[in-house]
């Protein structure tokens, strides 16, 4: 029998005092030997809100199995998830976000709560992974996260038919909207561009931070890129559980060893180098928050300038998911981007080994969906920060696949997403506009809504390339063109947004090293402006939005809503 002594969930069953909790403990069908075990809780978010969860229980079985397997007692514990898929384009997105925080409280709780002596995280919806991760790290306990992958693409009708994917279903909306698709097309592709369990198929969020968990070292190299419907997840899941166990019974490094300020730039590397999501230079700040380690937009803008753009993805290039599986997943990534001296290679990972250790035997790039760094897409990376008197704070663009980096045009503003879409729709806007969506910020919105269903339609209707798209809000890891995000300050905090009105001419230059935003404006008419804005006060808020929009940091430090690293108590706990 395992020296109960050893772990911190002794504190839960051992002595006279704890014959309760041990009455527990039988109760959910454990023996004198399983309660002597190491307990790891085993976190997901699996259900039915969304098909990138879909399968996740079944997933996290598999975990169980590895953890008994290799020592321990494993014990369930479902978290919250909120679906940006279907909370896009309307007020439920405003939840999405603040998912991210509740799923890290709720490790936390329940790790703190319940003594877990470790934590198995499996996510696969945007919020999820970065959600996990922030809570093992705000714990400290030994742990590992696995993405629970992707969604084979669907397929047009033919055995020659194109790759599908839900961003299709976006665009071809605008299609119909400026009346060219029909509504059958547009059913046809609604149904055959997701066909299976996993989260959306190309280099969106989710995707993003599955690559960003192995480059920080919290993940098994080669988990994030195996979709989700494939049988290989079993195994993978019960060697991830064992080897989590070696780690629980030894001396492996704990969470916050492992995400330093050089396995930050890792992961902010991977995300250049994919043309990852925008939505990444949120997360990962937040994650370093939990570290207690200060990592800014400047801090992710400087590895995003210097870190080329080698993957092919879409929605800023070819290929998905799937496609990056087969030649070998992150790995590739990884290991060409440590050749090319882009990546720190003497960072440990969850194992204890080092990653470049981990990565040694990875594929070479196979030059279509992976280059080599000679045969680099561009050189200074797939996204850029932007600066400027119009966003001092910075703003984010995705700058793969962009056919150009430079607009001037005059500004449409409008108050919400709500005015901007239906003004979309009904296409009141003309080619050259800057479309301004304020009041959509962290503590504005509040809850920072994210605008794919915007920026598809005007792909849809053909306008993608001829206008530029600036919020305080945020765009999805779907979205293409040259739509400009987070822009900080927000509107709520008295940023120079919201001081733009219709007409006011705004300049965007992206390119290196330029990478400016500015409004054609004096200072002292901006701060004019600004002395005169009544400060949008949001929606009705009330319950969690209220807590929220109180509490929430800007979006440049993460959109984060607590101080800074957790300690344990004198107890333990």
């Amino acid at each position: 029998m395992t020296d109960k002594k050893k772990f911190r969930s002794a504190t839960i069953y051992d002595g006279t005092l704890r014959a309760t909790t041990r009455s527990f403990l039988h109760a959910l069908g454990q023996d004198e030997e399983d309660i002597a075990r190491p307990h790891i809780g085993v976190f997901h978010t699996g259900g039915e809100m969304s098909p990138c969860n879909l399968n996740l229980r079944e997933q996290a079985q598999h975990a169980k199995t590895g953890i008994y397997a290799g020592g321990g007692t494993p014990h369930e514990c479902p978290v919250v998830s909120v679906s940006d898929g279907l909370t896009m384009a309307h007020s439920g997105m405003r939840f999405s976000l603040i998912s991210r925080e509740l799923i890290a409280d709720s490790v936390e709780a329940s790790v703190r709560g319940h003594q877990w002596d470790g934590i198995f995280g499996i996510g696969a919806c945007d919020k999820n992974l970065p959600g996990l991760m922030m809570g093992m790290v705000r714990c400290n306990v030994p742990s590992v996260f696995v993405h629970g992958g992707s969604a084979l693409p669907g397929q047009t009708p033919g055995v020659d038919g194109r790759d599908l994917n839900v961003v299709d279903t976006y665009e071809t909306i605008g299609k119909v909207l400026a009346g060219d698709a029909t509504h059958a097309e547009l059913d046809a592709i609604s149904q055959a561009c997701l066909p299976t369990a996993g989260a959306c198929a190309g280099q969106f969020t989710a995707n993003t931070m599955g690559m960003v968990s192995e480059a920080l070292g919290l993940a098994p190299i080669g988990s994030s890129m195996v979709p989700a419907v494939f049988s290989e997840r079993a195994p993978l899941m019960r060697r991830a559980a064992r080897q989590l166990m070696q780690a629980v019974m030894g001396e492996a490094p704990l969470p916050r060893d492992v995400v330093t300020r050089k396995a930050l730039e890792n992961a902010c590397a991977v995300v250049s180098a994919t043309g990852g999501s925008t939505n990444a230079a949120l997360h990962i700040p937040a994650i370093a928050h939990e570290a207690g380690i200060s990592f800014h937009l400047d801090d992710v803008a400087e590895v995003f300038a210097r870190t080329p753009l080698i993957a092919d993805l879409r929605p800023g290039g070819k290929y998905l998911a799937r496609d990056m599986y087969y030649i070998g997943g992150a790995a590739v990534v990884l290991r060409e981007l440590l050749r090319s001296g882009h990546l720190h290679g003497d960072t440990l990972t969850w194992t204890g080994r080092t990653l470049a250790e981990e990565i040694a035997d990875a594929n070479d790039p196979d030059g279509k969906v992976v280059r080599r760094f000679e045969d680099a897409l561009s050189k200074d990376g797939g996204l850029a920060v932007l600066k400027g008197n119009l966003c001092p704070d910075g703003a984010l663009l995705k700058t793969a696949g962009l056919k150009t980096l430079v607009h001037r045009g005059p500004a449409r503003v409008f108050e919400s997403e709500e005015e901007a879409q239906a003004a979309v729709q009904a296409m009141r806007y003309r080619p050259g506009d800057v479309i301004v969506i304020r009041n959509e910020g962290p503590k504005g919105s509040p809850g920072m809504r994210e605008m794919l269903g915007i920026t598809a339609l005007l792909y849809g209707q053909g306008m993608g390339d001829k206008v530029a798209l600036l919020t305080d809000g945020r765009f999805s890891g779907a979205t293409r063109g040259l739509c400009i995000g987070y822009a900080g300050p927000e509107a709520a905090d008295r940023g120079p947004i919201a001081a733009l009105r219709d007409g006011d001419m705004i300049a965007i230059d992206a390119r290196a090293p330029t990478r400016s935003i500015t409004v054609e404006l004096s200072p002292e008419e901006i701060a004019r402006r600004l002395a005169d804005v009544k400060v949008n006060t949001g929606v009705a808020q009330g319950g969690l939005l209220e807590k929220y929009a109180r509490l929430v940091r800007p979006s440049h430090q993460g959109a984060v809503t607590h101080s800074g690293p957790v300690t344990w108590l004198r107890d333990g706990s």
